[in-house]
C-alpha cells in the first residue's frame, strides 16, 4: 500500500467515533434465581471469579441480567431472553433449575452453571471430565450430603423419634434427596414426616403443622428456594421452638441452629472464572466440571441455648464455626 493510500485509511478509522474503534465488548447473559438483593454475596463470588479472570463489569464485559424472583417456571422464558439478545455466555448459577431452564433455550451458546446436584444423572452434562456440547461449570456437594443433616441433627437429638423433612417439589432433585434421608432414617431407626414448600406460604404452614406432627426436629432437602431465604426459616425455626439444619451458612449466621452443605462461595467464583475463560476464546465441552469438594458445618450455639438443647462436643470440633 503506498504511502498516500495510508494515509486516507488513516484519517478514515480517526474519523469514526470512539465507541467504533473500539472492539466489540462481551456480554454474558446472568440468569438469576432470585433478586439481587437475596443473591448479593453470591453475584458478589460470581464477579470476584470474573474479575480474576481478566474481566470487570466496568471495564471490558457487559452483565445482562433476567432475574425470576424465587419462581422457577419463570425461568426458561428468562432465559429464551437473554438467548435472543444473543448474549457470548450464558451464566446459570444458582442450582439445577437454572441449568436446566439454559439448557433447553439453547444448544449453541455456551452455558456456564452452578449447582448443588449431579450434573451427569440429571442429563446437563455427558460426563464431568468431558462436558461435550456447550455446557460446563461447578456442582458442589450439597445435594450428595442431604443424609449426612439427618444424621447431624440426630446427634444433637437422640431422643427424636420423629424428624420432619421439608422438600421443594418443584425441584429436579427433591425425589432423589427423599430416597437418601430415607436410607439414612432407616439406619439411625428414625420415622421421617415429609412435608412439601415452594412458596413462602407453604413454608410458613409447614411451622404451623408441625406440633401435630409430633416432631422432635427439622431438615431442609438442598434447594436454592430454601437456601435463599435462610433469614426467614431462621426466624420461623426459632419463632416455633423447633431445632433445624439447612444447606446453607446463612441459616445458623442468621439465627437457626445449624448448617451443613457447599462452599456457595467458593462454587459461584469458580462460574466466574470460568465464564471468563470461555471469554477468551476456550470451549465449554472442553473444560471439565469442576466439583467445590469443600462441605461446612456451622453450628449456633446461642439458637441452640435458646432452644435449651445440648450440642455434643464432638460435633462442636469438627465444625467450620461455631457461633457464640
Amino acid at each position: 500500500m503506498r504511502r498516500r493510500e495510508i494515509i486516507l485509511v488513516f484519517g478514515a478509522v480517526s474519523a469514526l467515533p470512539v465507541w467504533a474503534r473500539q472492539p466489540a465488548i462481551p456480554v454474558v447473559g446472568y440468569l438469576g434465581l432470585e433478586s439481587p438483593q437475596i443473591y448479593a454475596s453470591r453475584l458478589a463470588a460470581f464477579r470476584q471469579g470474573l474479575a480474576e479472570a481478566g474481566f470487570r463489569e466496568d471495564r471490558n464485559v457487559v452483565i445482562a441480567f433476567r432475574w425470576a424472583e424465587g419462581r422457577y417456571d419463570r425461568l426458561s422464558a428468562l432465559a429464551a431472553e437473554l438467548v435472543q439478545q444473543q448474549v457470548s455466555v450464558l451464566a446459570a448459577p444458582g442450582g439445577a433449575p437454572v441449568a436446566l431452564a439454559a439448557q433447553s433455550a439453547t444448544t449453541t451458546i455456551p452455558i456456564v452453571f452452578e449447582m448443588g446436584g449431579d450434573p451427569v444423572a440429571l442429563g446437563v452434562v455427558d460426563s464431568l471430565s468431558r462436558p461435550g456440547g456447550n455446557l460446563t461449570g461447578v456442582s458442589s456437594l450439597s445435594v450428595e450430603v442431604s443424609r449426612k443433616r439427618l444424621e447431624f441433627l440426630h446427634e444433637i437429638l437422640p431422643d427424636a423419634g420423629i424428624v420432619a423433612v421439608v422438600a421443594n417439589p418443584t425441584s429436579p432433585t427433591a425425589n432423589s434427596q427423599l430416597r437418601n434421608l430415607q436410607a439414612a432414617a432407616d439406619t439411625i431407626g428414625v420415622q421421617l414426616q415429609i412435608f412439601q414448600a415452594s412458596t413462602e406460604e407453604e413454608l410458613r404452614a409447614v411451622f404451623t403443622d408441625l406440633p401435630r406432627a409430633q416432631v422432635g426436629g427439622l431438615v431442609f432437602t438442598s434447594d436454592p428456594y430454601f437456601a435463599n431465604r435462610s433469614s426467614t426459616l431462621a426466624d420461623l425455626a426459632l419463632r416455633h421452638r423447633i431445632p433445624a439444619i439447612t444447606q446453607s451458612r446463612d441459616f445458623p449466621l442468621a439465627g437457626g441452629l445449624i448448617s451443613y452443605g457447599g462452599d456457595f462461595a467458593q462454587s459461584h467464583r469458580n462460574a466466574g472464572i470460568y465464564v471468563g475463560r470461555i471469554l477468551k476464546g476456550e470451549k465449554a465441552a472442553d473444560l471439565p466440571v469442576q466439583l467445590v469438594t469443600k462441605v461446612e458445618l456451622f453450628i449456633n450455639l446461642k439458637a441452640a441455648a435458646d432452644l435449651r438443647i445440648s450440642v455434643p462436643p464432638a460435633l462442636m470440633i469438627s465444625a467450620d464455626q461455631v457461633i457464640e
